[in-house]
């Protein structure tokens, strides 16, 4: 049998469970009599239908997703071994026009792309992430409400390169991205040199890049990164909801957790750059 603390019994006991419980790993702090802080090992106790519930959501998004005419999920292997036939062809396969391609990378739920779709239908546009139970919604809302220029990839950000072929894109947008404050994260910062390279080799000459971020100090190692390195930065604003000017396709669309970010009295700032050729 589960050894439960007082507060996973009283769990058990609100959800009528007893065997039929799952343990959660989980850290307990507390101070010792000099003040020191002392981690211990915990577990928390849940009813196993909490779990089943969230694995059969996830699983029901993953065979939808494989349902979904505008998602696409390349193996790691056909990406690196270049046998990924949209690569250098989604405008003429799927999209069909030699309208600009935009991606947004780390798209989430897809409420930016979504919403830039439905702005810009003289556009295409791509929201990119490698949890397909995320952008699932975002599909699903395209194709309920008939959005044709939107699609979805599944892939590592780190795998861009491999996905879209030599100035094959036209602009990117990087929304709230994961900051990676700490020094050893500095490799997967969306905003890195060596991820400004990958942007440089899909975009055209004259692409531009978009980052939206709640974070600061993501704004400020940007701006820092691109100044440093000499690239041209076309706009940057370190509050666009009370700063006059901010384009609007920056302030009309918000995604769920901006909206929270606001609620707090959280700037959100923006920055728009071309790489240097």
């Amino acid at each position: 049998m589960l050894q439960k603390s007082g507060f996973s019994l009283c769990l058990s006991k609100a959800f009528g469970v007893g065997e039929d419980a799952v343990a959660i790993p989980h850290a307990n702090f507390t101070k010792n009599k000099d003040k020191h802080i002392i981690a211990s090992n915990i577990s928390l106790v849940l009813p196993k239908f909490l779990i089943q519930v969230g694995s059969k959501n996830k699983l029901k998004r993953f065979n939808e997703n494989e349902s979904f005419k505008n998602v696409f999920q390349p193996t790691r292997e056909e990406l690196i071994d270049n046998n990924f036939e949209l690569k250098g062809h989604w405008n003429s396969i799927f999209f069909k026009n030699n309208n600009p391609l935009v991606l947004e990378l780390g798209c989430g739920k897809g409420e930016y792309s979504i919403g830039l779709a439905q702005k810009y239908p003289d556009k295409n546009f791509i929201g990119i992430d490698i949890k397909g139970a995320r952008f699932w919604r975002g599909a699903k809302t395209a194709l309920e409400e008939h959005i044709p220029n939107v699609a979805f990839l599944r892939t590592q950000i780190e795998l861009i390169d491999h996905a879209f072929a030599e100035n094959e894109v036209d602009e990117i947008w990087i929304t709230f991205p994961d900051p990676q404050i700490k020094y050893k994260r500095t490799k997967h910062r969306m905003t890195n040199s060596e991820f400004l390279k990958r942007y440089k080799f899909i975009l055209k000459p004259e692409g531009v890049v978009n980052l939206k971020t709640d974070s600061e100090f993501m704004h400020g190692y940007t701006l820092g990164l691109l100044q440093g390195e000499g690239h041209e930065i076309l706009y940057a604003n370190h509050d666009v909801y009370k700063q006059e000017g901010s384009p609007e396709e920056v302030t009309s669309i918000q995604t769920y957790y901006e909206s929270q970010y606001l609620e707090q009295n959280k700037p959100i700032t923006y920055i728009r750059f071309k790489i240097k050729q």
